[in-house]
């Protein structure tokens, strides 16, 4: 941003930056690193401040940024559908609070919105099918997602008084690809306290939403997942292995939904993320990862993708299904078998530390995985 610009050119860091600010209210600093090289990006932050459009929150340890009254001003002459909803009213967006558990819940938004930007998902109102209307009969007929888009919790109540059921729920917004509806959870660099019946609603009230009416002719009855993502592998680790009744930590692996991934925000997360978004690119991983192996077996009383030579069960957890990992561990411990996992390496050491004994592992190189599959 040059600087006689009062406003960032269209398509480039600065301008994506600044519409992230605005659509989360407030935007951690320590994401900003994401979006380029971190030294350029120090660079747009101070250019984007000079140029009065950004300021700085700090408060509680917890540093921050904000768009000013000239920069959502600007947002809203240059792009009002995209930001009218978020910029105008009341809102979080538009005046966030000071208390430190609201500012967080931003910041969960806000690394939310940089994973599923950065794998390509729409995030932008004006990009995205009005799938979250309020009134059922104003939703066109054909009606279809055939680009991932990522609808906010915000956008999700749009559709009204049946969001009430959910009060308390946890997630953060639902990502819709052509084959699944994922519900999304941001744990951040803590575990979440589940308050266990609101996401139950959540689930039913998305497949009743999403299944039955809104895209009934799209998805499956089966088509809602889940997705947690967190700060690092550590907290995979943790959700593994910390299983405390009445501590509401067991959601996750206690099998409310068929599938619940995990994916870190970082890089190695959104490289996950477009896999999950991607059948046909998903469909030709398997496909590579299943040579040598025997077709999977429904009836063989144990989680698995196919069998080894030796008839030794095999799991393709590149995907980090939480649940169907510790199924298959457990089903090895309690039939004293040997099995294999087959994952990417930044997820290994994870892996490996969860699955003590009974389980080898083959490592896919995520570089290689890259440069053949996204560029």
């Amino acid at each position: 941003m040059s600087n006689h610009q009062s406003f960032p050119a269209h398509q480039t860091k600065p301008l994506l930056l600044l519409q992230l600010v605005a659509l989360s209210g407030e935007f951690p600093a320590n994401q900003v690193g994401r979006l380029s090289s971190p030294t350029y990006m120090e660079n747009v932050v101070k250019d984007l401040k000079r140029e009065g459009l950004l300021r700085t929150y700090y408060k509680d340890k917890l540093r921050g940024y904000r768009p000013t009254s000239k920069a959502k001003a600007l947002l809203l002459a240059t792009y009002p559908n995209r930001f009218a909803f978020f910029l105008t009213g009341n809102s979080e967006t538009n005046r966030p609070k000071s208390e430190i558990t609201r500012r967080r819940r931003l910041h969960r938004m806000a690394e939310c919105l940089v994973t599923m930007q950065q794998a390509g998902v729409l995030i932008f109102r004006d990009e995205k099918p009005e799938v979250f209307y309020p009134e059922v009969n104003s939703h066109p007929v054909n009606l279809r997602i055939d680009t991932p888009a990522f609808y906010n919790s915000r956008e999700i109540k749009e559709i009204g008084t049946e969001l009430v059921k959910i009060r308390g729920a946890r997630m953060v917004g639902v990502l819709l690809t052509r084959g699944n509806a994922f519900v999304i959870y941001n744990t951040g660099s803590a575990k979440c306290r589940w308050e266990y019946k609101s996401e139950m609603r959540t689930k039913a009230l998305m497949k009743t939403i999403l299944c039955q009416q809104r895209l009934a002719g799209q998805y499956a009855p089966n088509a809602v997942q889940g997705i947690l993502m967190g700060e690092d592998m550590k907290m995979a680790y943790e959700l593994l292995t910390t299983q405390e009744i009445g501590q509401r930590n067991y959601f996750v692996l206690d099998g409310n939904y068929d599938s619940f991934h995990y994916i870190p925000n970082n890089h190695d997360g959104e490289v996950m993320l477009k896999i999950l978004c991607d059948g046909i690119r998903s469909a030709e991983l398997r496909s590579i990862l299943s040579e040598n192996l025997s077709p999977h077996k429904d009836g063989s009383h144990i989680e698995n993708d196919g069998f080894d030579h030796y008839g030794r069960p095999v799991l393709f957890a590149h995907t980090l299904d939480l649940p169907r990992i510790a199924r298959f561990y457990q089903a090895l411990q309690l039939q004293e078998r040997s099995g294999t996992i087959i994952c990417f390496d930044f997820q290994a050491d994870m892996l490996k530390r969860y699955c003590k004994a009974r389980t080898s592992f083959e490592i896919i190189n995520l570089q290689k995985y890259e440069g053949r599959f996204h560029n």
